[in-house]
């Protein structure tokens, strides 16, 4: 459970970085906010097609550590990429093998964990979530003083490196158990059974308004991840470890709640943990746009965390409750394929409202993003059973 946890904040340690170097790229490279987010586009399209068909290999091979593995080496090379080259076309590409390889992460890792654990899918599935907040948490703060020290390019090249040791340990410490039995258990259930077993999930309502609710928070935590960087140094003109220290507060928070509403989950259901945390991420998200005073922008963003960041795993095992085990790999490309789907608009829209308007106005359309969310979960089922 631990060190899947830890795989997964690698991770998300490479695309925090990415968010953390991209306002010094947009500066040092000219490019408008349209253009960057135009990169982020990039990151959530390559993440949507790494989707199709990877969580039926995953159902179909059994193979879960060998897909994390290349996960995680592709994603710390692109990253390392990033210190050799200025060229954006050369970037465009790097970012989509992040995009990809971020995505590849989720059919094989969730699958894996609801398998072993499946009489507290809440909590294991929050530990996964909390090494995915370690990851964003640190990765700013790491990006952040490197780029302090040397350039962006230079915290590319360092924040690769942990990413490398991470996937030496998966190598030699989980890779050999990715046996046989394994790959077995995953084909002898069939190509035609398999394909009953997605199609009756794929044609629950319940199952496909969770995949929108779903969407439409990500979409809205990626404009925060993108447009909070761009506010804190553009607007509040805060220094590059300030900025990283804000970004890393919001994600403290997931560290520290994601355990406890996973438990809570577990206990009293899925519904009412996640309509409660959408419900509170919106009001601070429209609170936001009314301060002025760094401190207390900051520590805003660090509540926001508490609260944004708490619903992630209860989404994550609210499906792996509804999908077949025979299918859960694809159930999470489902899940994720959705996110991504919507989240490549917010970048584009995000920067066509920034560019006409001003990076206040787009935590206004963040904001009622979130709100359509909240709408979308109070029409759920609320039966865990069930739901």
């Amino acid at each position: 459970m631990f060190l899947i946890g830890l795989g997964h904040g690698a991770t998300h340690w490479i695309a925090g970085t990415f968010y953390v170097l991209l306002p010094f790229m947009t500066k040092d490279l000219g490019l408008s906010y349209t253009q960057a987010g135009m990169l982020v586009s990039i990151l959530h399209v390559s993440s949507f097609c790494a989707n199709i068909g990877s969580g039926a290999v995953v159902d179909m091979t059994g193979r879960r550590v060998v897909f994390q593995v290349v996960s995680l080496l592709v994603g710390g090379l692109a990253l390392l990429m990033f210190g050799f080259t200025s060229l954006f076309l050369v970037l465009c590409a790097m970012v989509a093998l992040i995009g990809a390889t971020n995505n590849l992460w989720h059919p094989p890792s969730l699958a894996f964990i609801s398998e072993k654990y499946p009489e507290n899918r809440g909590y294991a599935l929050s530990i996964h979530a909390t090494g995915a907040s370690i990851g964003d948490m640190i990765a700013p703060l790491g990006a952040g003083a490197a780029i302090a020290w040397w350039s962006w390019q230079g915290s590319a090249v360092a924040n690769a490196i942990p990413v490398f040791v991470v996937t030496a340990i998966f190598i030699f410490y989980l890779l050999p158990g990715d046996s046989k039995k394994q790959a077995v258990a995953g084909s002898a259930t069939g190509f035609r059974s398999y394909l009953t077993d997605l199609g009756g999930l794929v044609r629950r309502k319940a199952v496909l308004g969770l995949c929108l609710m779903a969407a439409l928070r990500s979409m809205a935590q990626n404009g925060l991840l993108m447009f909070l960087p761009l506010y804190l140094a553009d607007v509040m003109k805060v220094s590059p470890v300030m900025l990283g220290a804000a970004i890393a507060g919001m994600h403290l928070g997931g560290v520290i709640v994601s355990p406890i509403a996973g438990i809570l989950s577990d206990r009293i259901g899925r519904r009412p943990v996640v309509m409660s945390g959408l419900a509170a991420t919106t009001i601070i998200i429209a609170g936001l746009t009314f301060v002025d005073s760094a401190v207390v922008y900051v520590s805003a963003v660090s509540v926001l965390g508490f609260v944004l960041y708490a619903v992630r795993p209860v989404i994550h095992s609210w499906m792996m409750d509804m999908a077949p085990p025979e299918v859960r790999g694809s159930a999470t490309s489902l899940l994720f394929g959705t996110q991504a789907g919507l989240s490549v608009l917010m970048p584009l829209l995000g920067g066509a409202i920034a560019d006409a308007y001003g990076l206040t106005e787009v935590f206004y359309f963040i904001a009622a993003i979130m709100f359509a969310a909240n709408f979308v979960v109070f029409l759920l089922p609320g039966n865990r059973a069930t739901a």
